[in-house]
């Protein structure tokens, strides 16, 4: 590894207050889903998957959609460091009030956090790419993203264990702070570290023809609310619900307010903003299927994968307790039928038993316990610490391999990257397709290697992906327009996120979830095919 100071000095600060950020969101988000499908007497909202998967869809398509408004907000008038600090601030109000447990301000907080997010993400990433723009820093760019990256998956790791002791021990409420708490550290951070970036919170003055933007800002704004109030009172929801519609309604005035940028643009800027805005369109079909990791593949931890633990892991785990009324008429389970529904007793007699814990649904008979007995099972959320895992693994690694590369002179185009990230992120869900057949269709518990070999192929392809575009973005776009820019990255990401809760939702319409995997593998490898048909024209913007 490189000294620290062939990097910016900045670089660690904003690190660290990224490392915070993805705590607390990742702590939050880890949660949601099982938050929302818990039982009522647990403390949770007892909803089915359909409506949480469409409220997490909903959220994390909302959370990426608002930065392309604070990007352009910071861009022209609030500066990047004060929407950073604001936009922090408000995510940290947002994740604690989730612990009230009442639904307006369950309701409200996700607003909170919305917004904090759109002030806060666009901005951060422009800070770092602005210190990288210092000619001695500017063509290891990529690797700072990647450090960035690494980085910022160190708070996304450890935030799961810290909400599953917290949730365990004191309940929701007390997980959700845990989240704000880590947020108000971030703030703090970045505060502390503000001197080291403060020469490039330089908001650059917008050419005469860009004058116009904070009135067509403010228009985009007005008519996106009203094409989503029309979405939302649509009779009978084109896209499966009210929300749906809505988000995709006020999506369409954004998307012309992006084109709009490009077609007042300039002829030199007009070749690599046509290059960021393909790559944008080509990604979405990434996040939806990546973002699934908190809803269909939580799904998958929860039922279908085995969680059994030994009880030195007793501090991170959930205490399962076997009902009475498993013990139907009081006579011995000797087997569970397919159907999940049913059981029979030892004399092959159907008992109708459809109240008893869902994860002993597909549990194998021998393993089941005795009455009084409790088993000890590995917090559903310690799942979603694989990825962020295999970040901070396979960063340096990947950091390794590309400077080999370049050594050579062959170090592949940032557009080329992200056509391997997709092609391997499909490879991904096939990893999903092979668990589900071992486990005829979720008969028996599937082993947690399968999950773990999941999300490290999807890493992979993550690590090619996510830290390029932002790179992408940092290359190509109008320094004067650059934080707009990654809010239109996030655009993207946010019509990803959508996209997956509009998948989730259709889980419980699969009787057989391997065809819900190749779903994913199909749109993935639709995405690379496209990928590659561009790239020789893609790669001519990234070599001037």
């Amino acid at each position: 590894m490189a000294k620290a100071r062939n990097y910016p000095k900045g670089l660690f600060s904003l690190v660290f207050t990224e490392f915070w950020e993805r705590f607390g969101y990742y702590l939050m988000i880890g949660i949601f889903t099982l938050y929302m499908t818990g039982e009522k007497d647990t403390g949770g909202l007892g909803w089915d998957n359909a409506q949480a998967a469409d409220v997490y869809g909903t959220f994390i398509a909302a959370a990426y959609l608002t930065p392309f408004m604070g990007g352009l907000m910071a861009d022209l008038k609030l500066g990047y460091r004060f929407s950073v600090t604001l936009g922090g601030i408000l995510m940290g109000i947002g994740y604690c009030m989730l612990a009230i447990p009442q639904m307006w301000a369950f309701y409200t907080a996700l607003v909170v956090m919305v917004v904090g997010n759109g002030f806060f993400k666009p901005n951060i990433s422009t800070l770092l790419g602005n210190l990288y723009n210092a000619p001695e820093f500017k063509d290891k760019k990529d690797i700072g993203y990647n450090i960035f990256y690494m980085g910022i998956n160190v708070g996304a790791f450890i935030c799961t264990f810290v909400a599953a002791i917290m949730r365990n021990k004191y309940g929701w409420g007390a997980a959700f702070i845990s989240a704000g708490v880590g947020m108000f550290i971030g703030v703090i951070t970045f505060l502390a570290g503000s001197k080291h970036y403060a020469h490039v919170d330089v908001r650059k003055e917008p050419a005469p023809e860009d004058k116009p933007f904070i009135m067509q800002f403010v228009k985009t704004l007005l008519v996106g609310c009203g094409f989503a109030a029309a979405g939302w009172f649509i009779p009978d929801s084109v896209m499966g619900s009210d929300s749906t519609d809505a988000f995709f309604m006020f999506c369409i005035p954004v998307i012309y307010f992006f084109a709009s940028i490009y077609m007042k643009a300039s002829s030199e800027e007009k070749k690599p903003m046509g290059t960021m805005f393909t790559i944008f369109l080509i990604v979405v079909l990434f996040w939806a299927i990546f973002k699934q990791n908190g809803t269909a593949l939580t799904t998958y931890a929860n039922f279908y994968t085995d969680r059994e633990s030994p009880p030195a892991l007793t501090s991170v785990t959930d205490k399962m307790y076997l009902s009475e009324r498993l013990k139907a008429e009081n006579k011995e389970v000797n087997q569970i039928d397919e159907q999940f529904r049913k059981i029979k007793n030892e004399k092959g007699e159907v008992v109708k038993c459809t109240d008893y814990p869902a994860y002993f649904k597909n549990l194998d008979a021998s393993k089941m316990p005795k009455e009084g007995e409790t088993v000890s099972l590995i917090n559903t959320e310690i799942f979603q610490s694989i990825n962020p895992f295999f970040v901070i693994v396979l960063t340096p690694l990947i950091i390794g391999f590309f400077g080999f590369m370049r050594k050579r002179g062959a170090e592949p185009t940032t557009a080329t990257k992200i056509a391997f990230g997709l092609l391997i992120s499909a490879l991904s869900t096939l990893v999903m397709v092979a668990a589900v057949h071992y486990t005829n269709n979720g008969m028996h518990k599937a082993s947690a290697w399968w999950l773990i070999g999941c999300y490290g192929v999807v890493t992979i392809g993550e690590l090619c992906l996510s830290p390029m575009g932002l790179s992408m973005v940092s290359k190509l776009s109008p320094v004067r327009l650059t934080a707009l820019m990654m809010g239109g990255w996030s655009l993207a990401t946010s019509i990803g996120n959508k996209l997956s809760g509009v998948l989730a939702k259709n889980w419980d319409k699969f009787d057989n979830k391997a065809g819900y995997f190749w779903l994913n593998f199909a749109l993935l490898m639709l995405a690379f095919l496209i990928m590659l048909l561009l790239l020789k024209r893609l790669n001519r913007a990234f070599a001037k």
